[in-house]
């Protein structure tokens, strides 16, 4: 029987392939350059991998795609169809600014152009009652007018079509019949929630993104099984789970933040086998940095979020804070003489001076190689840096000007990334009413593990978790996750009215949607599990909280005392004497899917061994030291290593600092001790 699990997860720079043997339980890696077409990418990897697609018992992937096309505008043609009247939803949006103080920054356009919006006349009352009929001779005429414009993906967004979604669906039908083989994304199907910006929003993105991502799927689904893989592939989503390609061919939306998931699920994992139940993740790669915590082994999520400022996708999400500061990042002096880092990044091509392609402006990867923190190669010897192109963008940009020597520059450097990374792991912790202190940092991506302790001192957080493959742990998020539907219904009503019986009935209904999409996907009913919640806030309120519940409903007093609490905790305050009201019903429908189990490996008690030394400059210090360098292929379980020391790797690199201890635990992470 199939044995090998792979999992993928295609970068802007690199693409990381997992792969996992269910009969040795060993874990091996693979990392190459992504290229123009990422399917080639993933292809080229396995192969390099020497996996036979016929053992492949299961293929996940975390893929770019949809956020790169949303980021770089290169989508489709489509049109929306809407409601005499509401064309104009999607520009007006909430009439609100990225940079409220900047007059001349403006948002940018929508995703579907004002000529591509056509009205037609229909009309349905805020509690579903049908006002107006569609016109379906008028819905004829847009038919042919989006035929003779060659467009094939069109979003259906009707006012108020979350309470009745009649005149949309029949809208729907007469696309479908005018326009065969055309893609129909309903707001009501995709979105079935009150206010319509944030519904008309998440249609149109789903429309403009659904002939590309459908289409990226079934292409990588077909070669894989043209060479040999008999499952299904399982492309991961937003919010934490897998869909297959029938389901992304309704829900491409939902891929907008696949990538940036897998790290959190990951993070979430390895932290729970080491014991912490509470863990901010810290996902450091090329051009950018994804922080995301867990408290209490809960991965925090939210229901709005954006690509482009503006434009949200109301549909649940990992919440990920993601700040300009990778690898690449560029070190700029402002006006006022002032030294910056970020948001601007070198990317891929031409990448740090130290590449040797032709960048001239210093980066945090070329900093951390003036001092010593990074070695000579990257992907053990696939690629070579350049120790004097980065001495000389250091001292041409930075040294020179504020009269600081090489070193002291590229220290200045590194210290206001970390000043910049500390700022955001602030704003997801501690403003979310979560102490640092209480939690574990699991550092990872490419150039994680070369912040980590330093940015663990800034915040005091006592331990530094290093997985095994820091620069793939992303593509392992990929194979510790479910199939997974999100569905949700709109319930107003204040929780000392409404009948519990009427609520049962509502989530009873999602249920069985939920059931029939599960089983629609090949889940079998004993590996079906079915999660329910309940939006609520104070009347009153905009924003509302969402609280997790079971069993019977015969009364919703517990509930909100579960509401007065979690407002206390994450907003510092309650009321207890104020009315609250629900909001909104959500079930989350998970087909469970085998993961693997990842082997604790027995402590030895042999002492490493390094395999040269190097000087190196460390944060606090005046001077290079004399750094001891190990290779954490010959670490063992067990093992200790009091810093200073260095920790190469394929995928990354790890300073030990003096006063820092590492050790390598059960699962060949490395625990430092800050």
């Amino acid at each position: 029987m199939a044995s090998i699990r792979v999992a993928v997860d295609v970068g802007g720079t690199f693409t990381d392939i997992c792969i996992f043997d269910d009969r040795s339980g060993t874990i091996s890696v693979e990392k190459l350059p992504s290229s123009a077409d990422p399917i080639e990418a993933v292809l080229q990897g396995v192969e390099k991998a020497g996996v036979d697609l016929h053992d492949v018992a299961l293929f996940s992937h975390g893929t770019t795609v949809a956020t790169n096309a949303l980021i770089t505008r290169r989508l489709p043609r489509a049109a929306m169809v809407t409601t005499r009247g509401f064309r104009d939803i999607i520009e007006i949006r909430r009439g609100t600014k990225e940079d409220l103080w900047d007059a001349y920054k403006d948002v940018a356009p929508p995703y579907i152009r004002r000529r591509d919006r056509i009205e037609v006349t229909e009309r349905v009352d805020y509690d579903g009652a049908v006002l107006t009929a569609l016109d379906e001779d008028e819905a004829r005429r847009v038919a042919g007018v989006l035929r003779r414009k060659g467009i094939e993906t069109i979003a259906v967004c009707f006012i108020n079509a979350h309470a009745n979604p009649a005149n949309e669906r029949r809208m729907r039908d007469i696309l479908a019949a005018e326009l065969p083989g055309a893609r129909v994304s309903c707001s009501s199907e995709v979105l079935p929630e009150i206010f319509e910006h944030e519904r008309f929003s998440t249609a149109a993105a789903n429309a403009v993104l659904a002939p590309l991502v459908s289409g990226y799927v079934n292409r990588l689904g077909d070669r894989l099984k043209s060479s040999g893989y008999d499952g299904d592939l399982l492309i991961l989503h937003s919010g934490g789970g897998v869909m297959t390609p029938k389901t992304v061919e309704k829900m491409a939306v939902r891929l907008a933040a696949s990538g940036i998931a897998a790290g959190a699920i990951a993070s979430r994992h390895i932290a729970g086998l080491a014991g912490f139940s509470n863990a901010i993740g810290l996902d450091m790669g090329g051009t950018s940095t994804d922080i995301s915590l867990v408290a209490d082994g809960v991965l925090r999520t939210t229901k709005e979020w954006f690509v482009e400022y503006g434009y949200p996708i109301c549909l649940p999400s990992i919440e990920v804070l993601t700040i300009g500061a990778g690898g690449g990042s560029l070190a700029w002096l402002d006006e006022a003489g002032g030294l910056r880092n970020g948001p601007q990044s070198a990317g891929a091509n031409p990448g740090p001076a130290a590449y040797g392609r032709g960048g001239t402006a210093p980066t945090n990867t070329d900093a951390n190689l003036v001092l010593g923190r990074l070695g000579g190669e990257l992907i053990s010897g696939a690629m070579t840096l350049d120790r004097d192109a980065a001495d000389r963008a250091i001292g041409g940009h930075v040294a020179t000007p504020l009269g600081l020597t090489v070193p002291a520059a590229a220290n200045a450097i590194l210290r206001v990334a970390n000043a910049n990374m500390a700022d955001a792991v602030r704003l997801i912790s501690i403003r979310r009413g979560y102490d640092p202190r209480e939690f574990v940092l699991v550092v990872f991506g490419g150039a994680g593990p070369l912040h980590g302790v330093d940015l663990a001192r800034e915040l005091s957080i006592p331990t530094v978790l290093v997985p095994p493959h820091p620069g793939i742990t992303s593509a392992l998020g990929c194979l510790l996750v479910d199939i997974q539907h999100d569905l949700s219904t709109m319930f107003l009503g204040r929780a000392d009215a409404v009948d519990p019986a009427d609520v049962a009935a509502e989530f009873e209904k999602l249920e069985e949607e939920g059931h029939r999409r599960l089983a629609a996907e090949g889940v079998a009913p004993q590996d079906m599990q079915l999660l329910r919640h309940i939006d609520m806030r104070y009347v009153g309120q905009w924003r509302s909280m969402s609280i997790a519940t079971s069993g019977r409903l015969s009364d919703l007093g517990g509930i909100v005392e579960q509401f007065h609490a979690a407002h206390a905790r994450e907003h510092n305050f309650r009321r207890d004497g104020a009315k609250v009201e629900v909001y909104r019903l959500n079930v989350t429908a998970i087909g469970t899917v085998p993961k693997p189990d990842l082997p604790e490996h027995a402590p030895v008690t042999a002492s490493p061994a390094p395999t040269g030394t190097r000087p190196v400059w460390f944060q606090d210090g005046s001077a290079a030291i004399a750094t001891p360098v190990f290779d954490r292929a010959s670490l063992a379980a067990g093992m200790v290593i009091a810093g200073p020391a260095i920790i190469e790797q394929l995928d990354s690199t790890t300073p030990i600092p003096p006063g820092a201890t590492a050790e390598v635990d059960a699962w060949l992470n490395l625990r430092i001790t800050v």
